[in-house]
């Protein structure tokens, strides 16, 4: 499997196809699992999509991924990692309830420096794609590559959706504090 194109239905395909419906699966049972509702999801086209959007949209981009084994490995790659991500957190915001969580969560983002937040985040990304871009760098190995950039697209990811989150929730706190000092809604 280490080609750049897989013919459809092809041994090498189903391989991929297999692969990226697992990773794609566990991701979407971790978010399902952290977030029924979507309230703490990152990804704002995830959010818009809901769910029955986001599992179609998966499926065709499961179907085309699968076609280019570099592309399944390197997107099952991310997927994994989300998921692990995801399922670091589920037990909290299952056990204390979405809203309750997202509630807790603006308050330690009320209480927080802003650049520790964000360095932090930053530098967990950077970490990532620190190791991704090693393993890219350090192989010739077309599947070894994939994983690699993989790790770096989970780096990415998290950098890019971790800002957004954490602007999104700034804004809304801004929102309500606005609303508080001028005397609550009219």
């Amino acid at each position: 499997m280490n080609e750049l194109y897989a013919p459809p239905f092809g041994p090498a395909y189903w391989a991929g196809l297999v692969l990226l419906a697992v990773a794609r699966g566990l991701d979407f049972l971790s978010t399902w699992i952290a977030t029924p509702g979507l309230v703490l999801e990152a990804n704002p086209i995830m959010r818009r999509l809901g769910w029955r959007g986001g599992i179609a949209l998966n499926a065709l981009v499961c179907l085309a991924a699968a076609t280019a084994p570099f592309v399944a490995v390197l997107v099952s790659v991310m997927s994994v990692l989300v998921a692990g991500r995801n399922f670091q957190g589920a037990w909290m915001s299952r056990t204390m309830g979405e809203y309750e969580y997202r509630d807790h969560l603006m308050a330690q983002f009320r209480r927080a420096n802003k650049w520790l937040v964000l360095g932090c985040v930053w530098t967990q990304a950077l970490l990532y794609v620190a190791v991704g871009g090693a393993v890219t760098a350090l192989t010739g190995d077309l599947l070894a590559q994939a994983v690699g950039w993989g790790i770096v697209g989970f780096g990415l990811a998290i950098a890019v959706h971790s800002t957004h989150y954490y602007r999104r929730v700034k804004h809304v706190l801004s929102d309500e504090e606005r609303v508080l000092q001028s005397g609550g809604p009219r």
